[in-house]
């Protein structure tokens, strides 16, 4: 059995869809990061970043969020959540990167302006200019996503599971994710998925803005 260490809204969100949408046996084992708990000795021997979330799998252990999703993608392809055609897959892998070394830095700058500066002068300028660029990342995301119901290939993949977690990341940004007409009606298509709407409830992740 697969054992996630999560915490609700954090990076552990898109592996938990992953192994929700492959329905293999999971379970879920909390770090609760109002104590402090992802810098405890206990976790940092599993995760020596500190960071959530963690996959173990038996004894082997596997941490960062977009690794933990293919790797279980891999492992279970009856699931299909990587598309098999060559040409799909490459535009799958383009937009999974997108999102985990582009959209997803930047959000953590946003969140994390004192990671990125030494002055506390800065930390408005910062916030400032991530909510542009962040506008800037979402509206090509958007565009893409004109007239269609998922990221990939018309098939809930990863990047779905990804770009949701995301999305409910960036809703207090200035312009979030809700005022971009195609992602808007992506994100509310998505909210009705199983999948998505399980996890959600179980991480109590309110869904209420997507109706």
């Amino acid at each position: 059995m697969y054992t996630l260490f999560y915490y609700p809204r954090n990076a552990s969100l898109a592996p938990h869809f992953v192994l929700e949408a492959l329905k293999v046996p999971y379970q879920l084992e909390i770090v609760d990061r109002k104590k402090n708990a992802q810098k405890s000795a206990q976790y940092l021997s599993l995760n020596p970043t500190g960071r959530i979330p963690t996959l173990v799998d038996d004894e082997f252990v596997l941490f960062e969020s977009g690794a933990i999703c293919l790797y279980l993608a891999e492992k279970h392809p009856e699931g299909q959540l990587i598309p098999s055609d060559p040409v799909q897959k490459g535009v799958f892998y383009q937009w999974l990167m997108y999102f985990t070394t582009t959209i997803q830095a930047e959000l953590m700058i946003y969140f994390y302006p004192e990671r990125h500066t030494q002055s506390a002068l800065m930390y408005d300028d910062i916030i400032k200019t991530q909510q542009t660029r962040l506008a800037d990342m979402f509206a090509i995301v958007n565009r893409h996503l004109s007239g269609k119901s998922y990221v990939v290939n018309e098939q809930f993949t990863i990047c779905d599971c990804y770009l949701f977690m995301l999305c409910i990341w960036a809703d207090e940004l200035n312009t979030p994710p809700l005022q971009f007409e195609h992602l808007a009606k992506y994100l509310r298509g998505m909210a009705k998925h199983p999948v998505i709407k399980k996890v959600c409830e179980a991480e109590q992740t309110d869904l209420s803005p997507y109706k």
